[in-house]
């Protein structure tokens, strides 16, 4: 189930477009089709993927385009199925078709222990907290699980920055979709309109630069304090020295984030 905007979810960049942005990409003309679920999984059937980097477009639910980058390990078979993390990129507010391309710096280098599946969506513009983005991660989640060689057990969700408070937003509010979350460089503050700290229900493992000048890393404390007062697995990873706009200096963080994925949660 998407959720509505009454949650209350605190985000440096995105909070302005999260209360402006939903329904700005409704479909005026009603002699259109409005596609379905099932509609999109019938299309994502047909495509075919190789090993190594695929770029794809597909219409999703309610006739938004999907663009997304699915990177498919080798390795991956009946016989040796394999995790999928989920990567939202930084900048969500931008419009540009290219942004879920950017995954060799950091994602495909961080996780790159993991042999993992990566799924890595195009915001298109608005905040991933907007619903029809909500319908477009929680549903390339679900094909890609079902469709390729994906270990069902073994699936997170990451981010930088806006990228970064969407995972912790994904593992507050879709916790049934993964087994962990890494946010990066981002702040979050766990609450819901009638309960003052929510418990997460899946292990978060953050990570925040020393310097970040864009959210200061006390405020990140007390959010990670909050979540683990009220019963969420939940650790924060202070990068020493690291400031807000080099994610590439993230590599080395993500890549114990690997780890503890592989050794401690899965």
């Amino acid at each position: 189930m998407i959720l509505k905007k009454s949650i209350k979810a605190v985000a440096f960049f995105s909070l302005l477009f999260f209360f402006t942005s939903c329904g700005t990409n409704e479909e005026n003309d009603n002699d259109i089709d409005v596609r379905t679920f099932a509609d999109v999984k019938a299309d994502f059937q047909k495509l075919t993927f190789s090993t190594g980097v695929n770029d794809l477009e597909i219409i999703g639910v309610d006739n938004y385009l999907w663009r997304f980058r699915l990177i498919v390990p080798a390795s991956a078979s009946t016989t040796n199925k394999r995790p999928l993390v989920v990567s939202l990129h930084g900048g969500a507010t931008i419009k540009n078709a290219e942004l879920h391309k950017q995954t060799s710096c950091l994602t495909e280098a961080g996780l790159e222990s993991l042999d993992a599946f990566i799924l890595s969506p195009n915001s298109d513009g608005y905040v991933w907290f907007d619903e029809p983005n909500q319908d477009k991660v929680i549903s390339l989640t679900a094909l890609v699980k079902a469709q390729l060689n994906v270990n069902t057990n073994k699936v997170a969700i990451t981010g930088y920055s806006d990228g970064g408070i969407a995972s912790w937003f994904f593992a507050q509010f879709h916790p049934t979709a993964y087994s962990a979350s890494i946010p990066m460089a981002a702040y979050y503050d766990p609450q819901v309109p009638t309960v003052p700290t929510a418990k997460i229900d899946i292990p978060l493992y953050v990570i925040h630069g020393e310097d970040d000048q864009y959210f200061n890393v006390t405020a990140v404390q007390g959010f990670v304090n909050k979540a683990k007062d009220a019963g969420t697995n939940i650790q924060l990873i202070v990068a020493p020295g690291l400031e807000h706009l080099n994610s590439c200096d993230y590599i080395p963080y993500l890549k114990d984030a690997s780890i503890w994925l592989d050794t401690v949660i899965w």
